[in-house]
């Protein structure tokens, strides 16, 4: 991997460690190098995270072919990296996360936030730049949570994006118990250990043997004196934390991995996942309506965006109609009621609420289900105002809002010819059609 430097030529000299022989440089925190993109304003992290994650994203990946390394890379329109974290955003028991990038990825990986942070903006840890190998990257993102150091930390690796709750819920058990912890799958194929002599070599006894996996998860002060220690001995070459952890002296438990969790190194993985991910998924679709009548007012909200107007719309909460008509379409496909369900215009406490809270939540759904939406499309109904001058504030606006690319969603406008109360200027209606991805068979009931 290539040595630390900034992308930018805005880049400002970082300060020099206390104690070169304990913090490495690549320790150095993404905020100090890159202060152009330090504008997403990152949270602190809150006193004593129970359990961290540090997520490995620093090396090149070059055997899974392509034009980007392979944690940047799409899994059905969504990145390795990006599924890597969601995953364990949305395991119990993980407060937060930091991820080690590589200095030339931090444009890519300041778009992955951006669509994150809506969702959940005290996760993610201002990032932290690797070293020449998996190891100095690890003790780099081990330097960084030092500051507010965890109890526990899961070190993971971002190629390995299909962990599931119930491995991290077993690390992180089997980090309190032991101190160090790591999954392992049986071997299934025979193994032969090949030597001089004997070309077929020696067949190795299956039942003894162990496929390593991540998040391996440790006790944070031993993994973090651990690599100090090796370092300190010139040792770089070890491959897997629970290797360097029993150097160290530790005792590692090896626990239950999971067969789906496999790394994606090489193009045939790729293919693996991607009809992994085709035949655990389903295509949902729902409609939204919404119609609000016009009344006093200087400005309407549209989008989530404020539109001036000769009068404003009548409405328990701000009478974003698009929004509104979003909400509806998100719960649709979810199967989950309607706004008036999970928002009553009867409690005072949505009185003038701003409708991006509304989609907020209904995305939020989605996203706690394992869902993700594809596609939103909406058309706006009026006389007046006219939106060409707004459409792509409004487009931006929801996109924001929803954590997602503006590709994905569609703002059209329309009149209604003059005809109905819309024509007549009485009012301002949408439709909206929300494109889901949700896990088969999620919602199912068993009606036997």
């Amino acid at each position: 991997m290539a040595s630390q430097r900034a992308p930018h030529s805005c880049m400002r000299s970082p300060r020099s460690p206390s104690d070169d022989n304990l913090i490495p440089a690549a320790a150095r925190t993404y905020r100090q190098f890159v202060p152009s993109i330090s504008s997403l304003d990152f949270p602190k992290a809150p006193a004593l995270p129970k359990t961290a994650a540090l997520i490995v994203a620093a090396g090149r990946g070059l055997r899974a072919g392509g034009e980007r390394p392979k944690q940047y890379q799409l899994l059905g329109g969504i990145s390795v990296l990006e599924r890597a974290i969601r995953a364990l955003r949305e395991a119990a028991g993980v407060a937060q996360a930091i991820v080690v990038i590589h200095p030339d990825d931090a444009e890519e990986y300041e778009a992955i936030t951006a669509r994150l942070a809506p969702q959940c903006p005290d996760f993610l840890l201002p990032p932290a730049f690797g070293g020449a190998t998996r190891q100095a990257s690890v003790r780099a993102g081990l330097e960084a949570l030092s500051e507010v150091p965890p109890e526990i930390v899961l070190i993971h690796d971002a190629a390995r994006p299909f962990v599931s709750p119930a491995l991290v819920a077993r690390a992180i058990a089997a980090a309190h118990q032991h101190g160090a912890a790591v999954p392992g799958i049986p071997v299934n194929d025979t193994i032969r250990r090949l030597g001089a002599g004997r070309p077929y070599g020696e067949t190795l006894a299956r039942e003894s043997l162990r496929a390593i996996q991540t998040p391996q998860a440790f006790a944070f002060a031993k993994i973090r004196d651990a690599h100090a220690r090796a370092a300190s001995a010139g040792l770089d070459a070890f491959t897997d934390d629970g290797g360097l952890a029993e150097w160290a002296g530790l005792d590692v438990h090896v626990f239950e991995g999971e067969a789906e969790n496999a790394k994606l190194s090489l193009p045939s993985d790729f293919a693996r996942a991607a009809e992994h991910l085709r035949i655990r998924t389903e295509t949902r679709t729902g409609l939204g309506y919404d119609v609000h009548a016009f009344g006093a007012g200087a400005f309407i909200m549209l989008g989530g965006v404020r539109i001036a107007h000769d009068r404003g719309v009548m409405a328990h909460s701000d009478g974003d109609v698009l929004l509104h008509a979003l909400t509806d379409a998100v719960l649709g496909a979810l199967g989950d009621g309607d706004i008036g369900v999970h928002f009553p215009p009867s409690e005072p406490r949505w009185k003038d609420a701003a409708s991006r809270l509304f989609l907020a939540d209904a995305v939020a759904r989605a996203r706690r289900r394992g869902g993700r939406i594809l596609h939103l499309d909406a058309t706006v109904i009026c006389e007046a105002p006219r939106l060409t001058a707004h459409r792509q504030a409004i487009r931006a606006s929801i996109a924001e809002i929803c954590g997602l690319d503006e590709g994905r969603v569609s703002i059209k406008a329309t009149t209604s010819e003059r005809l109905g109360f819309t024509g007549r200027g009485e009012g301002i209606a949408a439709q909206a059609i929300a494109t889901l991805e949700m896990p088969m068979g999620e919602g199912e009931t068993d009606v036997r």
